[in-house]
């Protein structure tokens, strides 16, 4: 036997002990706090973005503007797939107490309404080139096959989560043996749809700034957008993937399931 058992010390909680007794309060306290963090970044992100726009791009336009119609898409993209998305896959670990049926449909919904906002940015993005006075090439860098990417992962996630956990009749056994998958993949997808947006950021700036070697007040704030994104990828991916912070399960979630159509 070793000896931190035959004395009677503990080491750190294992995930199948955390599992079944949950975060330990100081755990909590921890996660609350880099959980507020965490949302304060994203809205930091969401708010120079705007002010980028506003100040140096220009502002927002629709097809009478395609140069400023552009602008949508840096904007919308912010707020969909890296503030809504990071804050759809935390849903269940920043409302941990919520039963498990409304975690779901507001996981659900937050991914839906992700998903409109990126429509939006990318036609957005397609009709300022093609609108453009000199029609501009679509889809030959590297930061739209990668966004690319990001857009179908998080589109295929969507479609393949909904019919496993919000549609009626599909077994209990089969959710749970995707679980890992619908896990893995959607914090991929969050990571492909930062990095696309990193490599935007950097596209864009080089594209608007001729003196950005000299490090003009536009080239702080883009470069303090791209900090920001790094942190809050980071902070939502920890979160998402400590197994210290991992939800427990409540009573009324077996109940649940004990009344489920996959369970009858």
């Amino acid at each position: 036997m070793p000896i931190g058992k035959s004395l009677g010390l503990n080491s750190r909680p294992t995930a199948d002990t955390m599992e079944s007794s949950g975060p330990s309060p100081t755990s909590l306290n921890n996660f609350r706090v880099v959980y507020l963090i965490t949302q304060m970044v994203g809205a930091a992100i969401v708010i120079l973005m705007g002010s980028w726009i506003g100040v140096h791009l220009g502002g927002l336009s629709w097809t009478s503007n395609p140069a400023t119609q552009f602008n949508w898409h840096p904007l919308l993209m912010s707020i969909g797939m890296i503030f809504l998305y990071g804050n759809s896959i935390l849903v269940y670990r920043g409302f941990r107490y919520a039963r498990k049926k409304p975690l779901k449909v507001t996981h659900a919904a937050i991914h839906g309404l992700a998903f409109v906002f990126t429509v939006v940015a990318l036609v957005a993005a397609f009709d300022s080139h093609n609108l453009a006075k000199v029609p501009i090439p679509n889809m030959y860098t590297l930061h739209s096959w990668v966004g690319m990417a990001a857009v179908v992962l998080f589109g295929l996630q969507y479609l393949f989560g909904f019919v496993s956990y919000l549609f009626p009749g599909v077994r209990e056994s089969m959710r749970s043996t995707y679980m890992p998958v619908h896990v893995f993949f959607g914090v991929l997808g969050f990571v492909l749809a930062v990095a696309a947006s990193l490599l935007g950021l950097l596209e864009k700036a080089i594209f608007a700034m001729p003196d950005y070697r000299y490090l003009p007040p536009q080239g702080v704030l883009v470069n303090m957008i791209g900090l920001l994104l790094v942190v809050y990828g980071g902070l939502v991916v920890f979160l998402v993937t400590d197994p210290m912070y991992k939800r427990k399960a409540l009573p009324e979630d077996a109940m649940l399931l004990t009344h489920s159509p996959s369970s009858q």
